[in-house]
């Protein structure tokens, strides 16, 4: 790839870090604040309250998807991508001064809801625009390569929320933690936002988009409801293919802490630097299967994720809870990275490629964001509430199950690799390279 292209990723990736450094940094510190917010009670209950607030931001995205979606499929990728920063800045902001229990009662919480209800915001929009604005920001024959440095940004951001609070841990007392240490990567996560939305105002457009910007047969179906409407199957096709992914990847990156702490017995420290090595490694892994994909196709790496994923999840988690130490917990948690890689690497550019530029932000945001509402947003509380239910194995075979419906939808869609992303307006243009000009399709 050329120098342009690298500076284009190099920017959105960078933005899409710490967009996810703030999102993430909640489940990371939430052992911490959890009782700031709350009543004295069982702990359980008190993670459950405070994952119950984090699955609420997910609810929030899909409208986020829905307003920046079509702002990044009407006014740019670059226009979308600024204004996800801003509300992220903000909601961060709020998390670091929300007022505790014992200072304003449940008025904290309320606070605490606000920040996480913007923050839904944000992010549903800043996966949406930043697939896309990477997926087209690159030549077509490394799409997969350079898509796959968003979930490199993702995980840069969770490493570095783990990174801190592992600082934290060996620099302030617990008691300290639970006062107001928690607060600090908050300040951190908004101070880092508003850099960003600096780099982010001076960031290229993709030349993909900026062909089509004033095409007359997009014209007002760019970014509309009614346009995605006539891509409803590629939008079906979007949440049933993120389903098992998205479960997946929440249980073994944000869940994991909690998972190895409270339910193996590991010291919070041990958990927490267990997750930080093992996804040090799956962050390397992105760009290594995103240029496999390149060679190979989709296809294969999302079928090896979903039949990995099925048959492995059960043993994996079962043999985690009775990990014990260090070393095993991490061989287990490196082991499933390696199977969610076949996800989390290309699914990105998989999602934009099955839309043509006029719909293609609001083709990937809202469907999106509605998978990860019902499934990667409560993936958390539901594990949760099967531990509390005393049938916490019944978690693995939900994560399972998930997995098994996405397998049957990667043997059954088609392969992307070779479309065409140079579509333009709600339907027309050519499907895969070097096929002959469709006509367009009147509105719908």
């Amino acid at each position: 790839m050329g120098r342009e292209h690298w500076k284009k990723i190099w920017v959105g990736s960078a933005g899409n870090m710490v967009e996810w450094f703030d999102w993430f940094v909640y489940a990371s510190f939430a052992t911490y604040f959890a009782g700031a917010f709350f009543p004295e009670g069982n702990d359980t209950a008190k993670l459950m309250n405070t994952a119950g607030i984090f699955a609420v931001g997910f609810f929030m995205r899909p409208v986020g998807g829905w307003l920046l979606g079509r702002v990044g499929d009407r006014k740019g990728r670059k226009a979308a991508l600024t204004l996800t920063v801003t509300l992220m800045s903000a909601s961060a902001l709020l998390i670091a001064v929300a007022p505790t229990y014992a200072v304003a009662g449940y008025g904290g919480a309320a606070v605490l809801l606000v920040a996480r209800l913007l923050q839904g915001l944000s992010v549903g929009g800043e996966y949406a625009a930043s697939a896309t604005y990477l997926t087209e920001a690159s030549d077509p024959e490394h799409r997969g390569f350079a898509s796959s440095f968003q979930y490199v940004s993702m995980t840069a951001g969770q490493i570095l929320g783990l990174g801190l609070l592992l600082v934290l841990q060996h620099t302030l007392t617990t008691e300290a933690l639970h006062d107001w240490g928690w607060r600090i990567p908050f300040v951190i996560g908004a101070l880092g936002a508003a850099v960003v939305f600096y780099l982010r105002r001076t960031m290229l457009e993709t030349e993909v988009y900026e062909e089509t910007a004033d095409d007359a047969v997009a014209g007002d179906r760019k970014g509309t409801l009614t346009a995605l409407w006539a891509h409803r199957r590629e939008a079906f096709l979007v949440v049933a293919l993120t389903m098992g992914g998205t479960v997946a990847y929440y249980t073994y990156t944000t869940y994991l802490t909690k998972y190895l702490s409270n339910s193996a017995g590991l010291p919070k420290q041990t958990a927490t630097l267990v997750s930080f090595c093992a996804l040090i490694v799956f962050a390397c892994l992105q760009p290594l299967a995103g240029h496999l994909s390149d060679r190979i196709g989709r296809r294969p790496l999302l079928i090896t994720f979903a039949v990995g994923s099925t048959l492995l999840t059960v043993p994996i988690m079962t043999m985690l809870r009775h990990a014990g130490s260090f070393w095993p917990a991490l061989g287990l948690s490196l082991l499933a990275l390696v199977v969610i890689t076949g996800y989390t690497s290309i699914n990105a550019c998989v999602k934009a490629e099955l839309f043509p530029t006029g719909i293609r932000a609001l083709g990937v945001a809202l469907p999106y964001a509605v998978a990860n509402a019902l499934f990667g947003g409560t993936a958390e509380y539901v594990a949760l509430w099967f531990k509390d239910a005393g049938i916490e194995s019944g978690f693995f075979w939900y994560v399972a199950g998930c997995a098994a419906v996405s397998l049957v939808v990667y043997l059954t869609m088609r392969e992307t690799r070779d479309i065409d992303l140079r579509r333009v307006g709600g339907t027309g243009g050519p499907e895969r390279a070097g096929e002959p000009e469709k006509t367009s399709a009147p509105a719908v």
